[in-house]
């Protein structure tokens, strides 16, 4: 009679067992590996999400929203201000280090951001509102916001961009936030004596090139360069129609 063998993983002291995935977030730099190899194996080791605190997912989630936030403010390369409208201009352009770093954030989308952001505005628009037009006031921007959003997708999917509606609704939506910032200072200038309609259309003015300017950047990556102007104007009037309820109320 056969007495039955042990499996090999199941042996505590065979050596050729795989170390547990604890051992990839060790902090011994193992056989000469060097800091690149256990970066990247911290990097591609499994993430669980069960286990992990509650604070620890909400604050993963709003470093990743703040990441876009500032990918959208702050979109210039500071060696090539203006380096973005060869993006544009040319069919095969290789994007410098700055201009790599906005597209790749905004690609890695995500919808938390965007509503944050349309429910910002509709709070903002809603206080200037008239008592009796705060829940339609409320009610326009947010469907104007995705119904928009929806539209200019389909457009350029229709032209041929390679690109799913939930990216183009992430990176439409995070681009409204310069429009969300003029329609907070307008409001607040609005209590003191500089409220005046010429400087509310210059702050509405800023908004409104800032949005366009960096969603023009992302929606032209996916479109062919003689069918760029037909997928980005609706994105001009997309953003127009936004700027234009936040100046009537």
């Amino acid at each position: 009679m056969t007495t039955p063998v042990a499996p090999t993983w199941a042996n505590v002291n065979n050596t050729n067992r795989p170390p547990p995935i604890e051992d990839h977030h060790g902090t011994s730099s193992g056989d000469g590996a060097g800091g690149s190899s256990h970066g990247m194996d911290d990097l591609l080791a499994p993430v669980c999400t069960l286990d992990e605190p509650v604070t620890e997912t909400i604050m993963r989630d709003v470093r990743a929203v703040g990441g876009k936030l500032k990918a959208v403010l702050l979109p210039l390369d500071r060696n090539s201000p203006f380096g973005y409208v060869s993006v544009l201009q040319e069919d095969d352009v290789e994007p410098s280090d700055g201009q790599r770093n906005v597209l790749n954030q905004l690609r890695d989308w995500d919808l938390w951001g965007p509503l944050f952001i349309c429910l910002s505005l509709a709070l903002i628009l809603t206080t200037k509102a008239p008592a009796k037009q705060t829940s339609h006031v409320f009610t326009t921007v947010f469907i104007v916001m995705w119904i928009g959003s929806f539209v200019v997708t389909i457009n350029a999917q229709l032209l041929g961009a390679n690109i799913s509606i939930f990216q183009s609704l992430c990176v439409l939506g995070y681009c409204v936030f310069p429009l969300t910032v003029s329609a907070l200072v307008i409001a607040i200038l609005r209590c003191t004596w500089f409220g005046t309609l010429w400087l509310d259309l210059i702050w509405l003015g800023l908004g409104f090139v800032w949005a366009t300017r960096v969603s023009s950047i992302f929606v032209g990556q996916f479109v062919k360069r003689e069918r760029r102007l037909l997928a980005l104007y609706p994105v001009f009037f997309f953003y127009l129609l936004l700027g234009w309820l936040i100046l009537l109320f």
